[in-house]
């Protein structure tokens, strides 16, 4: 998700797509949510490590 987030906002900003820049910046936002989550020793959506 984090690699997502970081390759939408790449095209977004290359294509000047803002749509594609918002989108990216929330999956980014989430995976290093989750990220943290899951390296903080929390079960995120029932599994103990998120890849």
């Amino acid at each position: 998700m984090i690699i997502l987030g970081v390759i939408l906002l790449i095209v977004g900003f290359l294509l000047g797509l803002h749509i594609l820049w918002t989108i990216g910046i929330i999956l980014l936002v989430i995976g290093l949510i989750l990220w943290v989550l899951g390296a903080a020793g929390h079960a995120v959506a029932g599994r103990r490590h998120y890849w």
